[in-house]
């Protein structure tokens, strides 16, 4: 299947509201002679084609090969600046950013006194705000203005906006090391997931501590503070120590509660901060605060005053529905979770442009899972097959491992067994190239290379065999992780039992609700 053809600007104007649309055909005909520039003609052919199609555009004769590509530059730059503009993109971060291009304006003018009145408004706007690497941009500029502009408070002047710029700087460096290191862990958990021995816990571990800065917690603000609780949440989530996960989400969470004009500032930092909590939550099996929590989240995001922009529309659409899935998982609901499947895919046509493939693929793969549940298995093979073909991206190790697994195991259960033979060659081939794989996964792939010789009255007592052996790893802190992917220990017993698994996998959680009533 070809691939449909990406183009930055086109996808630009296509993720253009009506409002929008409208809003940048005012701007370009606030000059009379712009109404029929060749910039707007081959927005208005854009904005009906409904693929990118160059051929189409030249056909309309409008500007020649050659020139197309200046062309759109000038399009894509005229409609930046038109949504700039729109009133619903203004923030505080822009008004700042906006005050620093008057003040310099203004200097460049010879109008100091008038650039440094701007200057100080928006320095302190900055700061307020959290946003201390501009702050850190006007007190340089701020220096640079007073060495020209003499005045008889120059030498306290000087005093002050020179301690200003060294506790900004310090600030600054100290926040971007925290980010680096965030960043860093993050990259480590995407590459390779989950640790899966002591080994590993002593090299993430070092890992960290080398990286961490020294800190005093009681001296960093509202941004430090934040970048420190996302560093130790990703190193918790990498060694697997979930109740630390829980702990740091918390506070990153709280931080907002805390502040809520930070919430409108910095709603994407919001939203992740409790997708995190909400999956520390599903991996400690603490329902009714998971619960708690999801709702509130889908609450706030329902409240005017929360900045809904396309941006924020899809995230909060992304960790939502992500943890729906999870709710109904912990529930054993499959058959009451098959619903939101059509909801899903239908937003996921809305913002094919926003949502990486990545994250795609773990929506297909919680699809695929719901289906296994809820018994479809020949439409949870469909959304597997889409993971396992999917050659374009590198995903998570883990992620591709347990889609080959539930795949065999739905094939199996379809009673497609006419290339079951193939089909586990394949997956034992994959599984052996990966390395350091789980005791789970080894025993599993045991069992699959027998599979073939095994009698039909002798399944039962291997099913058995079976989950005796992975029964050991349930409470293994290492192990026990990749129970979560793949519910396995629970489609045993529902082999054995003779019993659906989404009805086994619900008994155990009345059994937990009840216990813990």
């Amino acid at each position: 299947m070809t691939k449909e053809q990406k183009d930055n600007l086109f996808v630009l104007v296509k993720s253009l509201s009506k409002s929008e649309k409208r809003q940048f055909k005012l701007y370009v005909g606030r000059l009379g002679v712009n109404e029929d520039s060749k910039f707007l003609m081959l927005f208005n052919i854009l904005d009906k084609l409904s693929v990118y199609d160059e051929a189409v555009i030249l056909k309309k004769g409008i500007v020649k090969k050659q020139q197309l590509s200046n062309l759109k530059a000038h399009l894509y730059k005229q409609i930046l600046i038109s949504l700039r503009l729109n009133p619903s993109h203004q923030n505080v971060r822009i008004q700042i950013r906006e005050q620093l291009d008057f003040a310099t304006i203004l200097y460049h003018k010879g109008l100091y006194k008038q650039s440094l009145k701007i200057l100080d408004k928006a320095k302190t706007l900055a700061i307020n705000n959290e946003e201390k690497n501009i702050a850190y941009e006007i007190v340089e500029l701020e220096k640079i203005i007073e060495s020209q502009y003499i005045t008889r408070s120059l030498n306290n002047r000087a005093d002050e906006l020179t301690v200003q710029a060294k506790e900004l700087s310090l600030q600054n460096v100290l926040a971007s090391k925290l980010s680096n290191i965030s960043l860093q862990l993050y990259g480590l958990f995407l590459k390779t997931g989950y640790i899966k021995n002591d080994a590993e816990h002593k090299r993430i571990t070092k890992y960290f501590n080398d990286r961490l800065p020294k800190y005093d917690i009681n001296k960093l603000g509202f941004r430090e503070k934040l970048w420190l609780y996302k560093a130790y949440l990703w190193y918790s989530f990498l060694t697997l120590d979930f109740l630390s996960c829980y702990k740091y989400a918390t506070k990153w969470v709280n931080l907002f509660y805390e502040n809520k004009d930070m919430i409108v500032l910095n709603p994407v930092f919001f939203l992740r901060g409790n997708h995190y909590l909400l999956e520390a939550l599903f991996y400690l099996r603490h329902y009714e605060k998971f619960k708690e929590t999801l709702f509130k989240l889908e609450d706030v995001t329902k409240e005017k005053w929360f900045p809904l922009d396309d941006n924020n529309e899809s995230l909060a659409f992304l960790y939502i529905y992500n943890n729906k899935f999870n709710l109904h998982f912990i529930e054993g609901s499959f058959a009451e979770g098959l619903p939101i499947i059509d909801e899903v895919l239908e937003q996921l046509k809305k913002y094919k442009n926003r949502i990486d493939e990545h994250h795609v693929m773990v929506f297909y793969y919680k699809i695929a899972s719901m289906y296994f549940g809820a018994g479809e298995n020949k439409k949870c093979i469909q959304f597997l097959e889409k993971i396992i073909s999917n050659k374009s991206l590198q995903m998570r190790e883990d992620l591709l491992c347990f889609s080959r697994i539930l795949n065999l195991v739905a094939h199996y259960e379809a009673g497609m067994d006419y290339n079951l033979d193939v089909l586990i060659k394949s997956t034992y081939k994959f599984l052996i190239k990966m390395e350091d794989l789980y005791e789970v996964q080894k025993e599993f792939i045991k069992f699959l290379r027998g599979l073939g010789d095994i009698y039909p009255q002798d399944v039962k007592a291997e099913f058995i065999k079976l989950h005796k052996k992975l029964k050991e790893f349930e409470d293994d802190p290492y192990q026990s992780r990749a129970f979560l992917y793949l519910d396995i220990i629970s489609w045993l017993e529902s082999k054995i039992e003779n019993k659906p698994v989404g009805f086994i996998i619900s008994n155990k959680f009345q059994t937990e609700i009840s216990q813990n009533s």
